[in-house]
């Protein structure tokens, strides 16, 4: 959180076609602007972990207390339409989607530091001094595994960044296409 994956992710997606984001459920409340199945699938708790106990979920944690996941059909869906799929997801949603998808490619989206990441949460104006501090541990366990990714990208400039990204998709698209079938 506060790294900029949001905004890395919309140049991208603004830059590139044949990708498509999923939209996460989650169980915290809207935030002034946000509508529901455009930002998030806002749901209830229990709606959330019927969909844990069902299957219905690649990836889930909770995070600030509250639960965040990607619906399954979000991901299969767009897959079975040969679109390229991208999640903004954290570490451990990253971890389980490396578990259930090991093909996918997993780029880490890092501040250029823990203090102007503690800068970039403070200027949002929506948290508690003790949310931040939450979401501080948080990060610098985060920043310590980003050696678990396929690729780390610093967040210090949101047009070099993206344009990092969309290097990373299109290697992996021309890698993808060299690829001869395999033989049955």
């Amino acid at each position: 959180s506060g790294a900029g994956k949001g905004t890395v992710i919309a140049r991208v997606l603004a830059t590139l076609s044949g990708i498509q984001p999923t939209v996460s459920a989650t169980t915290r409340a809207l935030r002034p602007g946000e509508q529901d199945g455009r930002e998030y699938h806002f749901v209830g708790r229990t709606e959330f972990e019927e969909a844990v106990a069902g299957g219905r979920m690649l990836e889930w944690v909770e995070y600030g207390g509250n639960l965040y996941g990607t619906l399954r059909d979000e991901v299969d869906g767009r897959l079975a339409r040969g679109l390229d799929v991208i999640l903004e997801i954290e570490l451990r949603g990253a971890r389980a989607v490396r578990r259930a998808i090991p093909e996918a490619v997993a780029v880490f989206i890092a501040p250029p530091d823990l203090k102007e990441l503690d800068r970039r949460l403070r200027g949002r104006g929506t948290e508690s001094d003790a949310a931040i501090a939450r979401r501080m541990a948080i990060a610098t366990t985060e920043v310590a595994a980003a050696q678990e990714f396929d690729v780390v990208v610093v967040n210090d400039d949101v047009d070099r960044a993206a344009a990092e990204v969309v290097k990373v998709i299109e290697d992996r698209r021309r890698n993808a296409a060299a690829v001869p079938p395999e033989k049955e």
